[in-house]
């Protein structure tokens, strides 16, 4: 005769509980709408300040050169011919200051994730934190009167020594030029790039550190072989957000270069280049009618920069998706 069990065998003490599909289903759907208008939210301000810049530049951008002139400091013979200059002195800035601030960022990075005992890592990490929220107008008051004096007998010795060089040629004191400027800025993009990098690094798994010292690898050569071909993509992300940060970049430059129009690669002579952002700033407060329209038709090729510039690091990252530590 077969025996069943009692129902309360049946719904054992090992059941789970059953959450009602509705319930699941309600929170899913409330979650996934939110995600999706956030990155719809995204796109609409993206858009709206790209049609806001380009409607108020629009005056400017159709201006005839003899109106362009009447304004007091517009001293070129086109649009063109004056955004030209600003955009080359803010790619040759942010350039020199990326060119001086990640192999630091990286160095520093590696120290941090593979070299250091934990508590100092542990200081060292909460310090480049800090660092990054230091305002900017800080940073450019610590170049103007504290670094400026500090690379004047630096930049005398550069030019003296190396002025046969057109980069370094023409040296006068005091040191507000644009290499000046890409100093500072290497020092403010310098917690971006540190903190982004050892997050990457520390991303890198055990087993591929571990395999390349039990082959007899040393430590620098498991860095090279394990933890940098990782950590690559994630790096040149890193890259882009001080990149974005050093073209914008406003405060720290207008207080420590000495302003310029031209196409010059001469990095230690004043008055010869200037950025897009510390432009607007310091002819903004006087800017009224055309002359408003001109400053955001300089926004408008500083937003297209920055635009390029990021899809330019997307397409890299693509290619090293394989071994993207930030994916």
């Amino acid at each position: 005769m077969a025996v069943t069990s009692p129902p309360s065998t049946r719904a054992g003490l090992g059941s789970e509980p059953q959450v009602p599909a509705t319930k699941g289903g309600l929170a899913g759907r409330v979650f996934a709408g939110l995600s999706t208008g956030a990155g719809i939210l995204i796109l609409v301000v993206l858009a709206a300040v790209a049609v806001f810049l380009v409607i108020e530049a629009w005056p400017a951008l159709t201006a005839s050169p003899e109106e362009l002139q009447e304004i007091s400091w517009f001293k070129a013979d086109s649009l063109l011919a004056y955004v030209g200059p600003l955009v080359f002195g803010t790619l040759l800035a942010s350039i020199l200051a990326l060119a001086i601030a990640v192999p630091v960022s990286v160095g520093i990075a590696l120290f941090i994730s593979h070299y250091a005992p934990r508590r100092l890592a542990q200081g060292l990490g909460y310090l480049i934190d800090l660092l990054a929220a230091i305002p900017s107008v800080v940073y450019g008051l610590w170049g103007a009167l504290w670094l400026l004096p500090i690379l004047n007998p630096f930049f005398t010795w550069l030019s003296g020594t190396l002025g046969f060089i057109p980069l370094f040629a023409g040296y006068q004191a005091p040191a507000k030029n644009i290499m000046s400027a890409s100093i500072v800025l290497a020092v403010m993009i310098l917690p971006i790039i540190t903190a982004v990098s050892r997050e990457v690094f520390l991303q890198t798994p055990v087993l591929h550190e571990e395999a390349s010292l039990a082959l007899g690898a040393t430590r620098w050569e498991m860095v090279r072989m394990a933890v940098l071909p990782f950590g690559r993509s994630g790096v040149i992300s890193a890259s882009m957000l001080g990149l974005g940060r050093a073209l914008g970049e406003t405060m720290a430059v207008l207080m420590v270069i000495s302003p310029g129009f031209l196409y010059s690669l001469f990095l230690l002579k004043p008055g010869q280049q200037q950025t897009i952002a510390a432009n607007i700033a310091s002819k903004f407060p006087e800017a009224s009618g055309l002359a408003v329209s001109t400053l955001i038709a300089t926004g408008l090729a500083l937003f297209v920069i920055t635009f390029v510039v990021n899809m330019i690091a997307r397409w890299i990252i693509a290619r090293r998706k394989e071994f993207s530590g930030a994916n």
